[in-house]
């Protein structure tokens, strides 16, 4: 009966149902349950450095670390990700704060000024990592670790419009802003999105067409244009917008903090996966924003986007990886227990070898994501280094063209369950989904391999020759 239970089900439906009995029969031996929040002993279900591999990266304080986002993970979001992803649900007020004053927003914006203002405001620090130790490797496991949740609908409505406009807001606000809306945001109080997209500028950002033009009495800007595919934006109270304050390209470009009110009206766009994260059209007209909003100061917000590029980009491979290193470790696990022809699957060299593909990939990128990840940790400026911008973007392509191979061996040994969106095999699923995400948003594949090209290609020796 265990048996056909574990081909039909997760063992977490034992736990869902209040009502089912969990017998056992006289003489059985009792099996030890695994610890939900230890960690897991299924090949490649960690990254090496926590399955016993040496690491110059990993210490004690990023494993507590770990350990304590994977209780707040289980306790937390695990019992409502499905049902949330499937009806499309957006985050609410409550939950906002919960992960505001768990450190789980704060702490995804990586290392800086922001990790010491959330101690003071009474935020806990995951792992109870002190300010001066936290790095971007610690960063990386709350990135990983939230996104083992394996569905990325869900996943984004958990802070992606967050994550990628609350720096700006510390980083290019004024001083008064970042005080009375920093800790706000910190604490999960309000929410924020970043607004550049439009339907006439995706990668071209020099494109944008939403302008912002000063009232007479240079108090306020008048805003009108689109802002489209924006992430977070049907909840946001904030958003960090880019808008054209002077003439055609990079150098018109101004960012303003606008507060949702009277002129805006944010509309629900369906893409491919849940409505819960608020994927929303920004409809702006006539919007009336203090001048004082602005951030840095009127032509500045080519360079300001770019500045932000880096970071964002990176935590869309950590959100990969996470993704994917579930999908593998729900493989595996389906592999052992699923029987087929009278043995189970992994008893089949094809599947073996299947695993094996999908766990070089899934490893390669996770080793490559390292040394990328301690070049961050010790170049002057981390991610804003202008080195870095190359060696992010070649690290963002290979992870979403590794993770197009993951994805594709694991659906295959799944079967249908790895194209159902419950049961099984949903994990694998909604990675699966999130690929062709990630190959897109944050800078298209296109883009990321001309950019480290390009960049590359600075420095060619000029007396270089075959």
């Amino acid at each position: 009966v265990s048996t056909e239970f574990y081909e039909l089900h997760r063992r977490d439906v034992l736990t869902k149902y209040s009502k089912l009995k969990i017998g056992r029969l006289a003489g059985a031996k009792e099996s030890q349950a695994a610890d939900p929040n230890g960690i897991s002993d299924v090949p490649f279900a960690e990254i090496p450095a926590f399955q016993g591999q040496s690491s110059a990266y990993f210490k004690d304080n990023h494993r507590r670390l770990l350990q304590d986002v994977r209780t707040f993970v289980k306790k937390e979001l695990e019992p409502i990700a499905e049902a949330a992803d499937l009806a499309g649900d957006y985050s609410d007020r409550e939950l906002q704060g919960k992960l505001g004053m768990a450190g789980l927003m704060v702490a995804r914006m990586g290392p800086g000024p922001w990790i010491e203002q959330a101690k003071e405001l009474g935020i806990h620090i995951p792992g109870d990592v002190q300010p001066e130790e936290f790095d971007y490797f610690h960063e990386m496991l709350v990135h990983q670790e939230i996104s083992r949740l394996g569905r990325p609908g869900f996943i984004d409505s958990l802070g992606a419009g967050w994550l990628i406009s609350a720096p700006a807001v510390y980083n290019f606000a004024s001083e008064e802003v970042r005080q009375r809306v920093g800790p706000q945001l910190l604490r999960g109080e309000k929410w924020s999105a970043l607004a550049i997209s439009e339907p006439f500028a995706g990668s071209d950002v020099a494109g944008v067409r939403c302008t912002a033009q000063k009232t007479p009495d240079g108090k306020f800007y008048i805003v009108s244009g689109i802002k489209k595919w924006i992430t977070e934006g049907m909840y946001a109270d904030y958003f960090v917008t880019a808008v054209r304050t002077g003439g055609a390209g990079a150098k018109g470009i101004s960012m303003l903090l606008i507060e949702r009110g009277e002129g805006m009206d944010t509309k629900q766009i369906k893409t491919t996966y849940s409505t819960c994260c608020g994927t929303a059209l920004v409809i702006l007209n006539n919007c009336k924003v203090p001048v004082s909003n602005l951030m840095g100061k009127e032509g500045d917000g080519f360079k300001q986007i770019m500045y932000n590029f880096n970071h964002e980009r990176w935590l869309i491979v950590q959100s990969l990886i996470g993704q994917g290193r579930q999908a593998v470790q729900d493989t595996f696990m389906w592999a052992k227990q699923r029987k087929i022809f009278g043995k189970a699957l992994i008893d089949q060299p094809v599947i073996r070898n299947k695993l094996a593909n999908a766990s070089a990939s899934l490893e390669s990128i996770q080793a490559y994501n390292e040394a990328v990840t301690f070049d961050m940790c010790t170049a002057q400026g981390g991610t804003h280094n202008p080195r870095m911008g190359g060696s992010i973007a070649l690290l963002k392509y290979q992870t979403t063209r590794s993770s197009w191979n993951i994805a594709d061996d694991c659906v295959q040994i799944f079967g249908g369950r790895g194209i159902t969106r419950t049961g099984m095999g949903a994990k694998v699923e909604g990675f699966k989904n999130f690929v062709k995400y990630a190959a897109v948003y944050g800078g298209s594949e296109e883009i990321m391999a001309d950019l480290a090209i390009k960049q590359a290609m600075r420095n060619y020796p000029v007396a270089a020759r075959l």
